[in-house]
Protein backbone atom coordinates (compact mmCIF):
# COMPACT_ATOMS: atom_id res chain seq x y z
CA UNK A 1 0.00 0.00 0.00
CA UNK A 2 1.14 3.46 -0.62
CA UNK A 3 -0.08 7.15 0.00
CA UNK A 4 -1.96 9.13 -2.61
CA UNK A 5 -3.00 12.25 -1.87
CA UNK A 6 -2.42 11.94 1.37
CA UNK A 7 -4.71 8.61 1.66
CA UNK A 8 -3.64 4.92 1.48
CA UNK A 9 -3.86 3.67 -2.30
CA UNK A 10 -2.99 0.92 -4.66
CA UNK A 11 0.60 0.02 -5.72
CA UNK A 12 -0.55 -0.93 -9.00
CA UNK A 13 -2.76 2.42 -9.97
CA UNK A 14 -0.52 4.63 -9.11
CA UNK A 15 3.23 5.65 -9.25
CA UNK A 16 5.66 3.07 -10.91
CA UNK A 17 6.66 3.86 -13.98
CA UNK A 18 3.00 4.98 -15.20
CA UNK A 19 3.65 7.99 -12.95
CA UNK A 20 7.48 8.28 -14.12
CA UNK A 21 6.96 8.45 -17.70
CA UNK A 22 4.74 11.55 -17.23
CA UNK A 23 7.02 13.31 -14.71
CA UNK A 24 9.92 12.38 -17.48
CA UNK A 25 8.08 14.33 -19.99
CA UNK A 26 7.21 17.35 -17.70
CA UNK A 27 11.64 17.29 -17.27
CA UNK A 28 12.02 17.40 -21.12
CA UNK A 29 9.66 20.31 -21.90
CA UNK A 30 11.66 22.25 -18.53
CA UNK A 31 14.93 21.41 -19.89
CA UNK A 32 14.13 22.89 -23.27
CA UNK A 33 13.18 25.87 -21.71
CA UNK A 34 16.09 25.85 -19.34
CA UNK A 35 18.62 25.41 -21.94
CA UNK A 36 17.31 27.39 -24.42
CA UNK A 37 18.20 30.35 -22.25
CA UNK A 38 21.39 29.17 -20.88
CA UNK A 39 23.29 27.44 -23.55
CA UNK A 40 23.85 30.03 -25.62
CA UNK A 41 23.83 33.27 -23.01
CA UNK A 42 27.41 34.12 -23.02
CA UNK A 43 26.58 34.73 -27.16
CA UNK A 44 24.11 37.16 -26.04
CA UNK A 45 26.13 38.49 -22.96
CA UNK A 46 29.23 39.33 -25.41
CA UNK A 47 26.94 40.35 -28.65
CA UNK A 48 23.61 42.47 -28.01
CA UNK A 49 25.12 43.44 -24.42
CA UNK A 50 28.43 43.93 -25.14
CA UNK A 51 30.40 42.47 -22.85
CA UNK A 52 33.70 41.10 -22.49
CA UNK A 53 34.74 37.62 -22.48
CA UNK A 54 36.11 37.28 -18.74
CA UNK A 55 33.09 39.26 -17.59
CA UNK A 56 30.73 37.32 -19.45
CA UNK A 57 32.41 34.05 -18.42
CA UNK A 58 32.38 35.61 -14.88
CA UNK A 59 28.50 36.34 -15.20
CA UNK A 60 27.04 32.84 -16.79
CA UNK A 61 28.97 30.72 -13.79
CA UNK A 62 27.44 33.18 -11.45
CA UNK A 63 24.21 32.86 -12.65
CA UNK A 64 23.98 29.37 -13.39
CA UNK A 65 26.04 28.87 -9.69
CA UNK A 66 22.98 30.73 -8.38
CA UNK A 67 20.53 28.26 -9.89
CA UNK A 68 22.64 25.55 -8.29
CA UNK A 69 22.48 26.78 -4.73
CA UNK A 70 19.14 28.24 -4.89
CA UNK A 71 17.62 24.54 -4.15
CA UNK A 72 19.02 24.07 -0.97
CA UNK A 73 16.77 27.34 0.30
CA UNK A 74 13.43 25.58 -1.86
CA UNK A 75 14.37 22.48 -0.81
CA UNK A 76 14.26 23.18 2.92
CA UNK A 77 10.79 24.58 2.50
CA UNK A 78 9.79 22.03 0.40
CA UNK A 79 10.66 19.28 3.20
CA UNK A 80 9.72 21.69 5.97
CA UNK A 81 6.64 23.14 5.06
CA UNK A 82 5.52 23.14 1.26
CA UNK A 83 5.86 19.55 0.42
CA UNK A 84 7.25 18.99 -3.09
CA UNK A 85 4.28 19.21 -4.75
CA UNK A 86 3.15 22.44 -4.03
CA UNK A 87 6.94 23.45 -4.40
CA UNK A 88 7.07 22.70 -7.72
CA UNK A 89 3.59 24.38 -8.47
CA UNK A 90 4.76 27.93 -6.67
CA UNK A 91 8.22 27.54 -8.19
CA UNK A 92 7.21 27.22 -11.68
CA UNK A 93 4.66 29.97 -11.79
CA UNK A 94 7.72 31.97 -11.04
CA UNK A 95 10.10 30.07 -13.73
CA UNK A 96 7.16 31.33 -16.54
CA UNK A 97 7.31 34.48 -15.21
CA UNK A 98 10.87 34.82 -15.32
CA UNK A 99 10.75 33.37 -19.03
CA UNK A 100 8.66 36.05 -20.23
CA UNK A 101 10.13 38.94 -19.24
CA UNK A 102 13.15 37.65 -20.29
CA UNK A 103 11.82 37.50 -23.89
CA UNK A 104 10.31 41.05 -23.17
CA UNK A 105 13.68 42.70 -22.53
CA UNK A 106 14.92 41.34 -26.14
CA UNK A 107 12.53 43.22 -27.89
CA UNK A 108 13.17 46.42 -26.22
CA UNK A 109 14.25 48.68 -28.94
CA UNK A 110 18.25 50.12 -28.76
CA UNK A 111 19.01 53.15 -30.30
CA UNK A 112 22.84 53.16 -29.91
CA UNK A 113 25.19 50.98 -30.29
CA UNK A 114 25.02 50.04 -26.27
CA UNK A 115 22.26 48.65 -25.04
CA UNK A 116 19.75 50.61 -23.16
CA UNK A 117 19.71 50.87 -19.49
CA UNK A 118 16.14 49.59 -19.21
CA UNK A 119 17.19 46.51 -21.17
CA UNK A 120 20.38 45.37 -19.05
CA UNK A 121 18.41 45.84 -15.65
CA UNK A 122 15.02 44.10 -16.69
CA UNK A 123 17.42 41.24 -18.58
CA UNK A 124 19.02 40.75 -15.11
CA UNK A 125 15.77 40.84 -13.20
CA UNK A 126 14.17 38.15 -15.61
CA UNK A 127 17.14 36.25 -15.27
CA UNK A 128 17.24 36.37 -11.73
CA UNK A 129 13.44 35.18 -11.23
CA UNK A 130 14.71 32.52 -13.83
CA UNK A 131 17.17 31.27 -11.38
CA UNK A 132 14.62 31.34 -8.22
CA UNK A 133 11.97 29.38 -10.08
CA UNK A 134 14.25 26.94 -11.80
CA UNK A 135 15.61 26.63 -8.46
CA UNK A 136 13.05 25.54 -6.67
CA UNK A 137 11.56 23.66 -9.70
CA UNK A 138 14.38 21.16 -10.52
CA UNK A 139 15.42 19.34 -7.23
CA UNK A 140 11.27 18.79 -6.35
CA UNK A 141 10.82 17.40 -9.75
CA UNK A 142 13.51 15.01 -9.90
CA UNK A 143 13.08 13.48 -6.15
CA UNK A 144 9.24 13.31 -6.81
CA UNK A 145 9.86 11.28 -10.07
CA UNK A 146 12.03 8.92 -7.59
CA UNK A 147 9.30 9.08 -4.88
CA UNK A 148 6.92 7.03 -7.14
CA UNK A 149 9.46 4.14 -6.56
CA UNK A 150 9.00 2.16 -3.16
CA UNK A 151 12.52 1.41 -2.49
CA UNK A 152 11.38 -1.62 -0.19
CA UNK A 153 10.46 -3.18 -3.03
CA UNK A 154 12.89 -5.14 -4.87
CA UNK A 155 11.50 -4.62 -8.47
CA UNK A 156 10.73 -1.37 -7.56
CA UNK A 157 14.32 -0.49 -6.65
CA UNK A 158 15.78 -1.71 -9.20
CA UNK A 159 13.42 0.60 -11.62
CA UNK A 160 14.51 3.52 -9.30
CA UNK A 161 17.72 3.29 -10.43
CA UNK A 162 16.97 2.89 -14.01
CA UNK A 163 14.50 6.21 -13.32
CA UNK A 164 17.48 8.02 -12.94
CA UNK A 165 19.22 7.10 -16.08
CA UNK A 166 16.05 7.51 -18.31
CA UNK A 167 15.71 10.98 -17.11
CA UNK A 168 19.01 12.06 -18.26
CA UNK A 169 18.29 10.25 -21.11
CA UNK A 170 14.64 12.27 -22.06
CA UNK A 171 16.03 15.78 -20.56
CA UNK A 172 19.35 15.26 -22.69
CA UNK A 173 17.45 14.37 -26.14
CA UNK A 174 15.29 17.65 -25.29
CA UNK A 175 18.78 19.54 -24.44
CA UNK A 176 19.59 18.24 -28.05
CA UNK A 177 16.84 19.29 -29.72
CA UNK A 178 17.13 23.19 -27.85
CA UNK A 179 20.28 23.59 -28.44
CA UNK A 180 20.01 22.76 -31.93
CA UNK A 181 16.83 25.07 -32.25
CA UNK A 182 16.75 27.61 -30.02
CA UNK A 183 20.75 28.36 -30.81
CA UNK A 184 20.16 28.95 -34.54
CA UNK A 185 16.63 30.79 -33.74
CA UNK A 186 18.55 33.18 -31.48
CA UNK A 187 21.73 34.08 -33.71
CA UNK A 188 20.05 34.01 -36.80
CA UNK A 189 16.15 35.15 -36.46
CA UNK A 190 15.43 37.05 -33.37
CA UNK A 191 16.88 36.68 -29.98
CA UNK A 192 13.55 37.62 -28.37
CA UNK A 193 11.50 34.46 -30.24
CA UNK A 194 14.64 32.30 -29.28
CA UNK A 195 13.56 33.58 -25.80
CA UNK A 196 9.82 33.02 -25.93
CA UNK A 197 9.78 29.82 -27.16
CA UNK A 198 10.78 28.45 -23.40
CA UNK A 199 8.01 31.02 -21.91
CA UNK A 200 5.42 27.74 -23.85
CA UNK A 201 7.48 25.20 -23.19
CA UNK A 202 7.66 26.13 -19.54
CA UNK A 203 3.94 26.09 -20.05
CA UNK A 204 3.14 22.88 -21.48
CA UNK A 205 5.65 21.50 -18.52
CA UNK A 206 2.66 22.66 -15.91
CA UNK A 207 0.00 21.97 -17.89
CA UNK A 208 1.68 17.90 -18.39
CA UNK A 209 2.61 17.78 -14.62
CA UNK A 210 -0.96 18.61 -13.40
CA UNK A 211 -2.46 15.85 -15.62
CA UNK A 212 -0.94 13.53 -13.25
CA UNK A 213 -2.13 14.63 -9.99
CA UNK A 214 -4.76 11.57 -9.59
CA UNK A 215 -2.07 9.04 -10.05
CA UNK A 216 0.88 10.61 -7.82
CA UNK A 217 1.95 9.17 -4.55
CA UNK A 218 3.21 11.06 -1.97
CA UNK A 219 5.83 10.49 0.57
CA UNK A 220 4.27 10.34 4.20
CA UNK A 221 7.26 11.50 5.58
CA UNK A 222 8.66 8.93 9.51
CA UNK A 223 4.93 10.20 10.68
CA UNK A 224 6.94 12.87 13.40
CA UNK A 225 5.56 16.35 13.81
CA UNK A 226 8.98 17.85 14.52
CA UNK A 227 10.62 19.42 11.52
CA UNK A 228 13.29 17.10 10.58
CA UNK A 229 15.74 20.24 9.77
CA UNK A 230 15.01 20.79 13.57
CA UNK A 231 15.48 17.34 14.42
CA UNK A 232 18.70 17.04 13.42
CA UNK A 233 20.20 20.41 14.38
CA UNK A 234 19.08 18.92 18.12
CA UNK A 235 21.10 16.33 17.64
CA UNK A 236 24.51 18.23 16.89
CA UNK A 237 23.51 20.54 19.48
CA UNK A 238 22.98 18.17 22.06
CA UNK A 239 26.47 16.42 21.39
CA UNK A 240 28.02 19.76 21.60
CA UNK A 241 26.32 20.43 24.57
CA UNK A 242 27.60 16.92 26.18
CA UNK A 243 31.01 16.41 25.04
CA UNK A 244 32.21 16.97 28.19
CA UNK A 245 29.58 14.61 29.78
CA UNK A 246 30.55 10.73 29.99
CA UNK A 247 28.91 8.16 27.97
CA UNK A 248 25.49 7.52 30.38
CA UNK A 249 25.03 3.99 28.61
CA UNK A 250 25.09 1.97 24.99
CA UNK A 251 23.19 3.97 22.35
CA UNK A 252 21.35 1.42 20.63
CA UNK A 253 20.67 2.64 16.89
CA UNK A 254 16.88 1.26 15.90
CA UNK A 255 15.98 0.41 12.40
CA UNK A 256 13.10 1.91 10.64
CA UNK A 257 11.70 2.11 6.94
CA UNK A 258 13.41 5.23 6.10
CA UNK A 259 16.92 5.01 7.41
CA UNK A 260 18.60 2.04 7.32
CA UNK A 261 21.16 1.95 10.57
CA UNK A 262 24.12 -0.85 10.21
CA UNK A 263 27.82 -0.14 9.87
CA UNK A 264 27.00 3.59 9.72
CA UNK A 265 26.25 3.98 13.54
CA UNK A 266 29.89 3.23 14.39
CA UNK A 267 30.78 6.47 12.76
CA UNK A 268 30.49 9.75 13.94
CA UNK A 269 30.56 8.61 17.39
CA UNK A 270 30.73 12.04 19.12
CA UNK A 271 26.71 12.67 18.02
CA UNK A 272 26.23 9.64 20.03
CA UNK A 273 26.48 11.80 23.19
CA UNK A 274 23.08 13.49 22.26
CA UNK A 275 21.11 9.83 23.36
CA UNK A 276 20.28 11.73 26.40
CA UNK A 277 17.70 13.63 24.77
CA UNK A 278 17.18 12.79 20.98
CA UNK A 279 15.92 9.79 19.47
CA UNK A 280 18.04 6.96 18.18
CA UNK A 281 16.65 7.75 15.00
CA UNK A 282 17.30 11.11 14.72
CA UNK A 283 20.93 10.40 15.73
CA UNK A 284 21.33 8.50 12.63
CA UNK A 285 19.95 10.81 10.46
CA UNK A 286 22.29 13.51 11.27
CA UNK A 287 25.10 10.78 10.91
CA UNK A 288 23.43 10.45 7.15
CA UNK A 289 23.84 14.05 6.39
CA UNK A 290 27.56 14.54 7.69
CA UNK A 291 29.15 11.70 6.35
CA UNK A 292 28.15 13.46 2.83
CA UNK A 293 30.32 16.62 3.78
CA UNK A 294 33.98 14.91 2.31
CA UNK A 295 32.20 13.58 -1.00
CA UNK A 296 30.59 16.70 -2.21
CA UNK A 297 33.43 18.61 -1.10
CA UNK A 298 35.46 16.16 -3.22
CA UNK A 299 33.14 16.28 -6.09
CA UNK A 300 33.49 20.29 -6.66
CA UNK A 301 36.28 20.36 -9.05
CA UNK A 302 34.34 17.59 -11.37
CA UNK A 303 31.96 20.99 -11.43
CA UNK A 304 34.21 22.85 -12.22
CA UNK A 305 34.83 21.23 -14.87
CA UNK A 306 31.51 21.11 -16.15
CA UNK A 307 30.86 24.67 -15.96
CA UNK A 308 33.47 24.54 -18.87
CA UNK A 309 31.09 23.19 -21.33
CA UNK A 310 29.08 25.84 -21.62
CA UNK A 311 31.62 28.46 -21.45
CA UNK A 312 34.92 28.44 -22.58
CA UNK A 313 34.36 25.35 -24.59
CA UNK A 314 31.98 27.92 -26.70
CA UNK A 315 34.37 30.42 -26.88
CA UNK A 316 37.39 28.23 -28.10
CA UNK A 317 35.07 27.07 -30.50
CA UNK A 318 34.07 30.67 -31.83
CA UNK A 319 37.31 31.14 -32.77
CA UNK A 320 37.37 28.35 -35.44
CA UNK A 321 36.54 27.49 -38.58
CA UNK A 322 32.57 26.76 -38.36
CA UNK A 323 31.82 27.15 -41.98
CA UNK A 324 29.41 24.24 -43.31
CA UNK A 325 29.12 25.71 -46.81
CA UNK A 326 30.18 29.50 -47.89
CA UNK A 327 27.88 31.55 -46.00
CA UNK A 328 26.80 28.93 -43.61
CA UNK A 329 28.30 28.88 -40.33
CA UNK A 330 27.71 26.52 -37.36
CA UNK A 331 26.72 28.37 -34.41
CA UNK A 332 29.47 27.47 -32.03
CA UNK A 333 26.73 26.94 -28.76
CA UNK A 334 25.34 23.87 -30.95
CA UNK A 335 28.52 21.86 -30.30
CA UNK A 336 26.78 20.92 -26.85
CA UNK A 337 24.79 18.96 -28.83
CA UNK A 338 27.34 16.62 -29.09
CA UNK A 339 26.90 16.06 -25.34
CA UNK A 340 23.50 15.41 -25.50
CA UNK A 341 23.57 12.67 -28.56
CA UNK A 342 26.66 11.08 -26.54
CA UNK A 343 24.37 10.83 -23.44
CA UNK A 344 21.09 9.50 -25.55
CA UNK A 345 23.43 7.07 -27.55
CA UNK A 346 25.27 5.91 -24.22
CA UNK A 347 22.41 5.46 -21.80
CA UNK A 348 20.54 2.74 -23.63
CA UNK A 349 23.81 1.04 -23.91
CA UNK A 350 24.98 1.64 -19.68
CA UNK A 351 21.08 0.99 -18.75
CA UNK A 352 20.49 -2.36 -20.72
CA UNK A 353 23.85 -3.58 -21.63
CA UNK A 354 26.50 -2.61 -18.78
CA UNK A 355 24.37 -2.77 -15.49
CA UNK A 356 22.93 -6.09 -16.02
CA UNK A 357 26.24 -8.04 -17.08
CA UNK A 358 27.59 -6.07 -13.89
CA UNK A 359 24.68 -6.81 -11.97
CA UNK A 360 25.35 -10.58 -12.53
CA UNK A 361 29.04 -10.25 -10.99
CA UNK A 362 28.06 -7.98 -7.83
CA UNK A 363 24.39 -8.62 -7.39
CA UNK A 364 23.99 -4.72 -6.51
CA UNK A 365 20.54 -3.40 -8.60
CA UNK A 366 22.58 -0.95 -9.71
CA UNK A 367 25.21 -2.85 -11.24
CA UNK A 368 28.16 -0.40 -9.50
CA UNK A 369 27.58 1.46 -6.30
CA UNK A 370 26.94 5.23 -6.51
CA UNK A 371 30.26 6.51 -5.66
CA UNK A 372 31.70 3.98 -8.26
CA UNK A 373 30.10 5.37 -11.31
CA UNK A 374 30.59 8.93 -9.47
CA UNK A 375 34.56 8.28 -9.96
CA UNK A 376 34.34 6.64 -13.27
CA UNK A 377 32.48 10.03 -14.05
CA UNK A 378 35.19 11.96 -12.39
CA UNK A 379 38.38 10.04 -14.51
CA UNK A 380 36.53 10.85 -17.69
CA UNK A 381 36.29 14.41 -17.17
CA UNK A 382 39.81 14.95 -16.61
CA UNK A 383 40.21 13.11 -20.00
CA UNK A 384 38.05 15.37 -21.61
CA UNK A 385 39.74 18.63 -20.29
CA UNK A 386 43.24 17.06 -20.97
CA UNK A 387 41.60 16.90 -25.09
CA UNK A 388 39.98 20.11 -24.55
CA UNK A 389 43.76 21.79 -23.56
CA UNK A 390 45.52 19.86 -26.75
CA UNK A 391 43.28 21.00 -28.89
CA UNK A 392 43.19 24.67 -27.77
CA UNK A 393 47.59 24.06 -28.27
CA UNK A 394 47.48 22.87 -31.50
CA UNK A 395 44.66 25.89 -32.87
CA UNK A 396 46.75 28.62 -31.02
CA UNK A 397 49.62 26.75 -33.24
CA UNK A 398 47.99 26.84 -36.19
CA UNK A 399 46.50 30.48 -35.73
CA UNK A 400 50.20 31.98 -35.22
CA UNK A 401 51.63 29.64 -38.10
CA UNK A 402 48.94 31.52 -40.50
CA UNK A 403 46.13 33.29 -39.20
CA UNK A 404 43.82 33.24 -42.00
CA UNK A 405 43.28 29.77 -41.93
CA UNK A 406 41.44 28.82 -39.12
CA UNK A 407 41.00 24.78 -37.34
CA UNK A 408 38.05 23.49 -37.94
CA UNK A 409 35.22 23.62 -35.16
CA UNK A 410 35.14 19.86 -35.31
CA UNK A 411 37.94 18.60 -33.53
CA UNK A 412 36.07 19.63 -30.53
CA UNK A 413 34.05 16.93 -30.84
CA UNK A 414 36.23 14.20 -28.68
CA UNK A 415 35.94 16.73 -25.86
CA UNK A 416 32.32 17.02 -26.08
CA UNK A 417 31.58 13.11 -26.65
CA UNK A 418 34.03 11.82 -23.58
CA UNK A 419 32.69 14.85 -21.08
CA UNK A 420 29.16 13.45 -22.22
CA UNK A 421 29.78 10.05 -21.10
CA UNK A 422 31.30 11.36 -18.04
CA UNK A 423 28.00 12.98 -17.20
CA UNK A 424 26.33 9.72 -18.02
CA UNK A 425 28.45 8.12 -15.01
CA UNK A 426 29.27 11.65 -12.93
CA UNK A 427 26.25 13.48 -13.17
CA UNK A 428 23.58 10.59 -13.01
CA UNK A 429 25.81 9.13 -10.11
CA UNK A 430 25.42 12.17 -7.83
CA UNK A 431 21.69 12.39 -8.55
CA UNK A 432 20.92 8.94 -7.26
CA UNK A 433 23.79 9.23 -4.70
CA UNK A 434 21.99 12.15 -2.52
CA UNK A 435 18.91 10.64 -3.10
CA UNK A 436 19.12 7.54 -1.57
CA UNK A 437 21.62 8.32 1.23
CA UNK A 438 19.59 10.90 2.82
CA UNK A 439 16.95 10.62 5.47
CA UNK A 440 13.83 10.28 3.47
CA UNK A 441 12.18 13.44 4.64
CA UNK A 442 15.25 15.38 3.35
CA UNK A 443 15.29 14.05 -0.41
CA UNK A 444 14.31 17.29 -1.48
CA UNK A 445 17.82 18.61 0.06
CA UNK A 446 19.39 15.36 -1.29
CA UNK A 447 18.67 16.26 -4.98
CA UNK A 448 19.39 20.05 -3.81
CA UNK A 449 22.92 19.00 -2.21
CA UNK A 450 23.41 17.70 -5.59
CA UNK A 451 22.64 20.44 -7.65
CA UNK A 452 24.61 22.99 -4.99
CA UNK A 453 27.75 20.59 -6.00
CA UNK A 454 27.23 22.75 -9.37
CA UNK A 455 26.31 25.60 -8.04
CA UNK A 456 29.87 26.08 -5.84
CA UNK A 457 31.37 24.86 -9.17
CA UNK A 458 30.03 27.68 -11.08
CA UNK A 459 31.07 29.62 -8.55
CA UNK A 460 34.57 28.98 -7.61
CA UNK A 461 35.18 29.05 -11.99
CA UNK A 462 33.73 32.39 -11.67
CA UNK A 463 36.24 33.50 -8.88
CA UNK A 464 39.31 31.70 -10.61
CA UNK A 465 39.05 32.57 -14.10
CA UNK A 466 38.00 36.52 -12.41
CA UNK A 467 41.93 35.98 -10.51
CA UNK A 468 43.75 34.59 -13.13
CA UNK A 469 42.28 37.15 -15.23
CA UNK A 470 43.45 40.11 -13.38
CA UNK A 471 46.66 38.34 -12.68
CA UNK A 472 47.79 37.23 -15.85
CA UNK A 473 46.43 40.93 -17.46
CA UNK A 474 49.29 42.84 -15.19
CA UNK A 475 52.38 44.46 -16.35
CA UNK A 476 51.45 45.13 -19.47
CA UNK A 477 51.04 41.15 -20.13
CA UNK A 478 48.30 39.13 -21.98
CA UNK A 479 45.63 38.04 -20.23
CA UNK A 480 44.51 34.36 -20.44
CA UNK A 481 41.13 35.09 -21.41
CA UNK A 482 41.97 38.06 -24.01
CA UNK A 483 38.91 38.93 -26.15
CA UNK A 484 41.30 38.07 -29.03
CA UNK A 485 41.42 34.20 -28.94
CA UNK A 486 44.65 33.29 -30.72
CA UNK A 487 46.06 35.85 -27.88
CA UNK A 488 44.30 34.35 -24.96
CA UNK A 489 45.62 31.17 -23.15
CA UNK A 490 42.94 28.65 -22.48
CA UNK A 491 45.06 25.49 -22.65
CA UNK A 492 47.09 27.11 -19.94
CA UNK A 493 43.96 27.20 -17.83
CA UNK A 494 42.76 23.85 -19.14
CA UNK A 495 45.98 22.05 -17.93
CA UNK A 496 45.48 24.05 -14.25
CA UNK A 497 41.70 22.57 -14.05
CA UNK A 498 43.33 19.03 -15.06
CA UNK A 499 45.81 18.79 -12.26
CA UNK A 500 42.86 19.91 -9.89
CA UNK A 501 40.89 17.52 -10.86
CA UNK A 502 43.81 14.90 -10.56
CA UNK A 503 44.40 16.09 -6.87
CA UNK A 504 40.58 16.06 -6.03
CA UNK A 505 40.00 12.46 -7.87
CA UNK A 506 42.98 10.94 -5.27
CA UNK A 507 41.16 12.75 -2.62
CA UNK A 508 37.31 11.75 -3.59
CA UNK A 509 38.76 7.84 -4.07
CA UNK A 510 40.01 7.97 -0.40
CA UNK A 511 36.93 9.16 1.16
CA UNK A 512 34.95 6.85 -0.92
CA UNK A 513 36.66 3.71 -0.10
CA UNK A 514 35.97 4.78 3.65
CA UNK A 515 31.95 5.25 2.92
CA UNK A 516 29.47 3.07 4.74
CA UNK A 517 25.89 3.30 2.97
CA UNK A 518 22.87 3.87 4.70
CA UNK A 519 21.45 1.36 2.47
CA UNK A 520 23.02 -1.81 1.35
CA UNK A 521 23.25 -2.11 -2.68
CA UNK A 522 23.85 1.03 -3.43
Amino acid sequence: MVIVSGEVGSRFSTGGWKSARLIICVEMAEQFAFYGISSNLITYLTGPLGESTAAAAANVNVWTGTVSFLPLIWGFIADSFLGRFRTILVSSSLYILGLGLLSFSAMLPSHSKEPNQLQVILFFCSLYLIAVGQGGYNPCIKAFGADQFDVNDLTEAQAKSSYFNWLMFGCCASIFITRLVSNYIQENLSWSLGFGIPSVCMLLALFLFLLGTKTYRFSNGRGSNKNPFARISCVFLEAVKNKKKPDLGVYNPKENLLLKAHQSSKQFSFLDRAASSCDSADIEEAKAVLKLVPIWMTCLVYAIVSSQSSTLFTKQGSAMDRSITPGVLVPAATLQCFISITIVTFIPVYDRLLVPMARSFTHNPSGVTTLQRIGTGMFLSILAIVIAALVETKRLQAARDDATVLMSVWWLVPQYVIYGVSDVFGAIGLQEFFYDQVPSELRSIGMALNLSIFGAGNFLSSFLISAIDNITSQYGQTSWFDNDMNQAHLDYFYWLLACLSSISLASYLWFAKSFLYNRPNT
